[in-house]
């Protein structure tokens, strides 16, 4: 019997073979369990794990989907404020190229009496039209996000876990465009982290700064007024959730779910399965419901 594969999936194929001295289409797994770094080593939260500052390391997952399906591609983003309504449709593909890059860095080490570290922190998320020659191929959307992170370390039994960090941040998102694409908006943002064995949990409500001149007046009824992270590894798979809502009775069915797989085929490169549902995959979407699936490499995770 013949398969036929989606042409989108052609180029993923091709780095996965690449990688394997075996024919193309096998994937061989190490059996080696992924190693997982606990949050006192990814935060330097103790003496055993103190790096010192200016040294750069990972922050969020860094990966790229070969090829995500959008279930419905915002093909003319709208926004409450006229001015940022785009007049025209573009004819967007429902296939597209994605891929997320994310770094931080200690600042300052030991303040506020010795128990805080300030990190800077920076992730980009890139959603490419490769496949859309109608439209010359163009990056559908490119969203920036540097952070400005206060981090202490603590250790307090809550709920079965163990948490480790408490802290704020000051965030600016945005996506570097002109009128009428442009969106931006800045928050201060709270945030635990939690572990026990095999588990991690991210909690991170936020209040969003006004801004003067509003791109996105509603944005926080629809991407939502906090985030929960929460990863699981097993042996040599890793799943991890990330759920945002606007925490408002009335606004139930609003904010996003986006569900992640990961497990390794080589060394450090591992497949990455991503679906998603929901509001604000980007900032250019953030008013835009749609759901999504992707099959890519990852190369860092939580």
């Amino acid at each position: 019997m013949q398969i036929r594969l989606p042409k989108v999936l052609l180029p993923f194929l091709a780095v996965i073979s690449c990688s394997f001295p075996t024919a193309y289409g096998q994937i061989i797994t190490e059996r080696e369990p992924i190693r997982v770094q606990g949050l006192a080593e990814r935060w330097e939260l103790d003496s055993a794990h103190r790096r010192g500052v200016l040294r750069l390391t990972y922050y969020k997952p860094f990966y790229v989907t070969a090829g995500r399906w959008s279930s419905n591609p915002n093909v003319q983003p709208t926004s409450e404020n006229p001015d940022y309504s785009v007049p025209d449709p573009i004819a967007y593909n429902h296939y597209e190229a994605k891929f997320q890059l994310s770094f931080k860095t200690k600042v300052l080490q030991s303040i506020f009496w010795g128990y805080g570290d300030l990190w800077m922190g920076y992730t980009q998320k890139a959603h490419w039209q490769i496949y859309n020659t109608n439209v010359s191929r163009p990056f559908r959307e490119l969203n920036y996000e540097p952070e400005l992170i206060l981090n202490f370390p603590i250790n307090i039994e809550v709920l079965g876990f163990r948490a480790r960090t408490l802290g704020a941040a000051f965030n600016h998102q945005s996506n570097g465009r002109s009128l009428p694409r442009s969106r931006s908006w800045n928050r201060v943002m709270f945030h635990m982290a939690l572990e026990r064995p095999h588990w991690m949990m991210v909690l991170r409500p936020w209040i969003r700064i006004p801004d003067a001149e509003d791109e996105n007046p509603l944005i926080a009824d629809y991407i939502g007024r906090g985030e929960l992270t929460l990863a699981y590894s097993s042996g040599r798979h890793q799943f991890y959730l990330l759920a945002t809502h606007p925490l408002r009775p009335s606004l139930l069915t609003r904010g996003s779910a986006q569900f992640n797989w990961i497990f390794p085929i080589k060394g450090q490169v591992r497949v990455h399965v991503q679906g998603s549902t929901g509001y604000g995959e980007t900032l250019i979407d953030y008013n835009h419901r749609q759901t999504t699936f992707g099959l890519g490499v990852s190369f860092i995770d939580w």
